[in-house]
């Protein structure tokens, strides 16, 4: 793992819903200074972006802090996605993006996708239920669309799956022009 110039993005995108900036959060003070706002979404949902390595710790925490729903996601090369999304009362819950380079990346670690990450169908549950505890009303199968996928379309990064999945949650789309 790193961040070899040659390969996909390695980094992460943490989505919440706060009046202020997520990274101004007393939960997110280690890592303050490499935060960098992506994007802005309306009902104060934002997207903030770090280039390296997770290390802030877990979302349950956060959510409860926060007093609303968390997710993140850690692209793994451009290949692949760990999510970790938690809500204050539902709590926590792990999903993976592109399945098939997921499984070889934790292989190197000797580890296995279903001991890590939950199956597409729990995960898409556990996703609806986090939706509702996010004021939002969403249906399975755009989540289970995402969640099946075996690897990113050609051409594209595991990235864009992410963003899929903030979609099948229901956090809202931002107007153009709100990207940082």
């Amino acid at each position: 793992m790193g961040t070899d110039a040659g390969a996909g993005f390695w980094g992460y995108f943490l989505a919440g819903r706060s009046d202020r900036p997520l990274a101004e959060l007393p939960a997110l003070a280690a890592v303050r200074d490499e935060l960098t706002c992506h994007e802005r979404r309306p009902d104060g949902w934002q997207v903030w972006r770090r280039t390296g390595e997770p290390d802030i710790g877990g979302m349950g925490a956060l959510a409860r802090a926060m007093g609303s729903p968390v997710v993140f996601g850690f692209i793994m090369g451009g290949e692949c996605v760990a999510v970790e999304a938690a809500a204050p009362v539902s709590g926590s819950w792990y999903a993976c993006l592109a399945r098939e380079p997921m499984v070889q990346h934790l292989a190197a670690s000797g580890l296995v996708l279903e001991e890590v990450f939950l199956p597409a169908e729990d995960a898409a549950r556990r996703a609806v239920d986090w939706a509702v505890e996010a004021g939002a009303t969403v249906e399975p199968g755009p989540l289970l669309d995402v969640l099946h996928l075996a690897r990113p379309e050609p051409g594209a990064d595991a990235t864009e799956l992410f963003f899929r999945l903030l979609d099948g949650l229901g956090v809202p789309k931002g107007a153009s022009g709100d990207t940082n």
